[in-house]
């Protein structure tokens, strides 16, 4: 069967329009109503109308039953199958060779007049008996059901059936009809009328990306101003004042008026700003004067916070020592909490982390220990096998005695087993400077130490070394020392030292509160999260 086609213009069509009832047709009305197909039900001959019944609009199902158009509206009709025209079909059907295309080139319309064909159509097998003749299905009638019928067996689907986007058209035509439209789950369609233009959808790139360039690059070059914006004066007409003083009526009218509106108030009024180490809850007083002593020794000293840490005599800090012994904090655990604390004094004032590093092993610093045959020398002793533990180079200076106490001997004896070195002669000592010199020659009780010759020939050495020197719970004298310290480490509480005794410095031995109150003392710990703390002179 031929598909044959007809223009606009040509009446023929009309003339003979009862022939072509029940025939499937497929109308092209152009780029804005696209194109429909379906089967003819009826033809106006006196006002040049045709419809079509079960029609579909660019492949998909139309909502209405029936769509009638007008001559001035069809650009091309092409009829797809005609029924009962099978004998037709069998008398022109072509061989297997052959093309099946059957295009003719002309028409004669009602004038006798031959003219050209509108456009070329295909060869399309209609619905015969041929599956009978050709068993194996291979030829053109192997297509028995016209598209129209099978549009119609999509009708039994589900209602949210959805037919899938950009799926080829049925090979059954001869004509591409346009990509099928999406539906919805009611099968409806952007063509709900017969005569309805449907406009052309754009994608994204030709329509929503162009509108938007558009917006954004379309504005001409002239509108633009060629003058800069004058910030300067701009700002000038803002009167800072008078807002500001508008700002206060209004708050102040608010506020008279019951308002609850909140005043600028005067500075001393108005909520503080902190800071980010500022406490805004509100708390109690600071107390700065929390230790109290029943005999004051004549000085006051203060931490870096403001705390006072007033001084204590001799006797009493002897008394303090006796009964923390008697609770259980012995000369031994003394010795060792004050070397402990002594040594980490003495590193931070080597340098820290900065000298005692291992990519500084060549630089490692040297400290002379110059000690007594007493407790005050024991805790030099204990300082020096620390500092010796923290690869520092430790000299000890102490002479040679035929008895020695007990605490001296035991800390001498653990001394021995590190690497630090030990002299009983001033001349073994080193000719050149050290890093630091850590005094522990002098006693409270025994000052006849300082009339031996190795106690003079100790202080020699130290004045002429030239390096700064460290005391260690120096004692409390009115003569002039030997040996001028930079700095002093008080143990508990600080004595009453003179300004020969340097910058002051206190550590925590581990006295326990109640001790403190068993002598008298009201204490608190100003310590806070250090073992040692610098004392500042509250004198002058």
């Amino acid at each position: 069967m031929c598909v044959m086609s007809y223009s606009i213009w040509d009446n023929h069509w009309f003339n003979m329009a009862s022939d072509w009832l029940e025939s499937i047709v497929s109308i092209n009305c152009g780029d804005t109503l696209g194109v429909y197909q379906g089967r003819v039900s009826a033809v106006d001959q006196l006002n040049q109308t045709i419809s079509l019944t079960q029609p579909f609009h660019n492949g998909v199902k139309c909502l209405v039953p029936e769509v009638t158009f007008r001559a001035g509206d069809i650009a091309n009709l092409k009829i797809l199958e005609i029924p009962g025209d099978n004998q037709r079909q069998t008398n022109n059907q072509p061989s297997e060779h052959t093309n099946t295309s059957c295009v003719p080139t002309s028409h004669q319309n009602g004038t006798g007049k031959t003219r050209p064909e509108a456009s070329s159509a295909q060869n399309i097998p209609r619905r015969t008996d041929g599956r009978a003749n050709d068993p194996t299905g291979t030829s053109p009638q192997s297509c028995t059901k016209s598209y129209v019928d099978r549009q119609t067996e999509g009708l039994n689907q589900p209602k949210n059936f959805r037919r899938r986007h950009n799926s080829s058209p049925p090979k059954c035509f001869g004509q591409s009809l346009g990509k099928y439209q999406e539906t919805d789950g009611a099968g409806s369609s952007s063509s709900r009328y017969p005569n309805q233009a449907t406009p052309k959808k754009n994608g994204p790139k030709n329509g929503q990306l162009k509108a938007r360039d558009d917006e954004c690059f379309g504005e001409e070059l002239d509108d633009v101003p060629g003058t800069d914006f004058d910030f300067e004066g701009n700002l000038a007409l803002f009167d800072k004042a008078a807002v500001f003083e508008q700002i206060d009526t209004h708050e102040k009218r608010g506020a008279g008026g019951g308002g609850g509106a909140r005043s600028r108030g005067t500075p001393s009024e108005r909520t503080p700003n902190y800071r980010h180490d500022e406490n805004i809850l509100e708390s109690d007083p600071i107390v700065y004067r929390r230790i109290v002593v029943p005999h004051p020794g004549g000085m006051e000293y203060c931490t870096d916070s403001g705390l006072v840490v007033p001084s204590i005599s001799y006797s009493l800090h002897k008394k303090l020592l006796s009964v923390a012994e008697k609770h259980g904090l012995t000369v031994e655990k003394r010795l060792e909490m004050s070397g402990v604390c002594a040594s980490q004094m003495a590193l931070t004032l080597l340098g820290g982390p900065n000298r005692l590093n291992p990519k500084n092993i060549h630089q490692r610093p040297t400290v002379a220990l110059l000690c007594g045959p007493h407790i005050k020398g024991a805790q030099g002793i204990s300082c020096g096998r620390h500092l010796a533990n923290h690869d520092v180079d430790v000299i000890l200076f102490l002479p040679n005695f035929v008895k020695m106490l007990e605490p001296v001997t035991n800390e001498l004896n653990l001394f021995c087993r590190t690497e630090g070195k030990q002299v009983s002669n001033v001349k073994d000592l080193p000719d050149c400077p050290v890093d630091l010199v850590i005094h522990c020659l002098d006693c409270h009780e025994n000052a006849f130490l300082r009339d031996q010759p190795w106690y003079k020939a100790a202080v020699e050495w130290a004045n002429q070394n030239r390096a700064p020197v460290l005391s260690i719970d120096p004692p409390v004298t009115d003569q002039e020392l030997g040996i001028h310290a930079k700095w002093s480490l008080q143990l508990g509480l600080p004595l009453s030292l003179g300004e020969q005794a340097g910058r002051v410095y206190l550590s925590d031995i581990g006295i326990p509160q109640k001790v403190f109150k068993e002598v008298g003392i009201t204490y608190h710990s100003p310590f806070g999260c250090k073992f040692v703390i610098p004392l500042h002179s509250m004198q002058g």
